[in-house]
């Protein structure tokens, strides 16, 4: 029989041993807990890298702001587009739209009134009517011809017991002017000559009638 030192002696080595294995057992379980917050960790940064620079890289420019509304600049709704073979009561004097002669007036200036049933149909294929008192001073009469001279899809022409110095007119848009340097016109040029408001963009303004 074991005698009880050595009883003693036995218990402590296998108390000991057990101790041995907890701890290895508890720094095992801290490295594998540290490696898998570190892979943890590394994914996240990785997520927010990808959001961060990524997200910043990625996103497609938004472009020019776009430009606001012309003031003075009233609209028009609901305009007939047909071809008919009598003339017809414009919703606006000038017209800026409406049913129309089948053949339109060529883009270009004018010293004397064009037939408004034609010029509608020139409107529809992206033009602007820019009309004036007859009594319009020369030197701004000048301004509004040069202006015209550059744009290929522009009608001046004088228009009778007109109700402000200058009017342009385009498909469902008219702005009315004292003065042919008034920014506004520029921008209304800029804006409506084959501007989205047109029925038929990039429809010819020549080939028709000379006024």
């Amino acid at each position: 029989m074991e005698s009880n030192s050595a009883k003693k002696l036995g218990r402590q080595a296998i108390v000991e041993a057990a101790r041995a294995k907890f701890k290895k057992d508890e720094r095992r379980r801290k490295v594998l807990f540290l490696g898998s917050g570190a892979v943890v960790l590394a994914a996240a940064l990785a997520t927010v890298g990808v959001v961060v620079f990524g997200g910043s890289q990625g996103e497609p420019d938004a472009g020019p702001t776009p430009v606001g509304t012309i003031d003075g600049v009233k609209s028009f709704s609901e305009l007939g587009r047909d071809h008919v073979l009598s003339t017809v009561a414009f919703p606006a004097l000038p017209p800026v739209g409406g049913d129309h002669s089948a053949d339109l007036t060529n883009c270009g200036v004018y010293t004397q009134p064009v037939d408004s049933w034609r010029a509608v149909h020139s409107l529809e294929h992206g033009a602007v009517w820019v009309t004036y008192q007859s009594d319009l001073p020369a030197s701004e009469l000048d301004v509004l011809t040069s202006n015209a001279a550059r744009n290929s899809y522009e009608i001046l022409s004088p228009y009778p017991d007109l109700p402000a110095p200058i009017i342009a007119s385009a498909w469902g848009k008219q702005l009315q002017v004292q003065s042919a340097d008034d920014p506004r016109l520029s921008e209304f040029l800029a804006t409506y000559l084959q501007g989205p408001q047109t029925p038929e963009p990039g429809a010819p303004c020549s080939g028709g009638v000379q006024g």
